[in-house]
């Protein structure tokens, strides 16, 4: 089984790429295998040009406080048994970034208020905050060893609207700041639309589309993102947009379907689509499909 089959990505210093799709389809597993949390059984992960695919030790742990991850549930992702200082701190003792017990205290406190909390929340534990601060402890780790590049992992999906709405505006100003690259994985096109400077679109473990955020989300070329941003709710009544449902389920990618992996509920599909896979290719400046039929 191929969980990301053939999947060629590119992240520069100071941009978002948001990555979208079903659940399923592969994009935490992507995520995951960017920054070497799960092992990729095949091609090359360039960082900085180096291939930290083939790192291992020593060598990947120092590369690794060059990339971070924020992960999706800010209830399972900091160890209740740890006081926050603790869970920020366990980064800087193991890079060694931190000289003595002062200038520790000093860094996490930083890092706290770099994110809308206070030093004095240092000494609690997780259960005693929201989930949107819990989340924003989380952003505090990730930020602890001055990484140039972040994996987010549908870090505002578990939080409601309103909350939603701060930390993705916090880490708009992070990036700023910093110069952070994210890689932002998402099922919300109106959040990914509002953060992203690119977009690209997984279905069942391929690309079907990229290209700059808003050429994507208000033209889309292929006919599963049109789908999917048919299915994104509309905030005027009077708006008249068509809804596009989608017959069938996802295939299971331990039998995929023959030719383009989409043709078993695409609305367009030709024979064609049946027996050829439909190659990458440009249909527009920066805008990329693999259809058959985009134009």
């Amino acid at each position: 089984m191929k969980a990301v089959d053939d999947v060629s990505l590119t992240l520069t210093p100071g941009e978002t790429l948001g990555l979208v799709g079903e659940s399923g389809c592969g994009k935490t597993t992507l995520g995951r295998a960017t920054i070497r949390l799960l092992e990729p059984t095949g091609g090359a992960i360039v960082f900085q040009g180096e291939d930290i695919s083939r790192l291992s030790g020593s060598d990947l742990r120092a590369r690794r406080r060059k990339f971070q991850m924020i992960f999706q549930d800010p209830y399972g992702s900091l160890n209740p048994r740890m006081r926050v200082e603790d869970i920020i701190g366990e980064a800087l003792d193991v890079h060694r970034l931190a000289g003595n017990s002062t200038s520790r205290h000093r860094r996490i406190a930083e890092l706290l208020e770099a994110v809308g909390l206070s030093g004095a929340h240092a000494q609690r534990y997780p259960h005693e905050f929201s989930g949107g601060q819990r989340q924003r402890i989380g952003i505090a780790r990730a930020l602890a060893v001055g990484p140039k590049m972040i994996v987010c992992d549908e870090p505002v999906s578990a939080l409601d609207v309103s909350v939603q709405a701060q930390v993705v505006n916090l880490l708009q100003d992070l990036q700023q700041q910093r110069g952070l690259a994210y890689l932002f994985i998402a099922h919300d096109l109106a959040v990914v639309e509002h953060i992203s400077h690119r977009v690209a679109v997984m279905y069942l473990g391929k690309l079907v589309e990229s290209g700059p955020a808003k050429d994507v989300v208000r033209a889309p070329r292929h006919p599963y993102t049109q789908a999917l941003i048919s299915a994104v709710p509309v905030v005027d009544p009077a708006s008249k947009r068509r809804r596009i449902i989608l017959p069938g389920d996802v295939p299971s990618p331990i039998d995929p379907p023959s030719g383009c992996p989409f043709h078993p509920r695409c609305p367009i599909a030709e024979e064609r689509c049946r027996v050829e896979i439909p190659a990458w290719r440009q249909i527009a400046p920066s805008h990329w499909a693999a259809c058959h039929l985009a134009k």
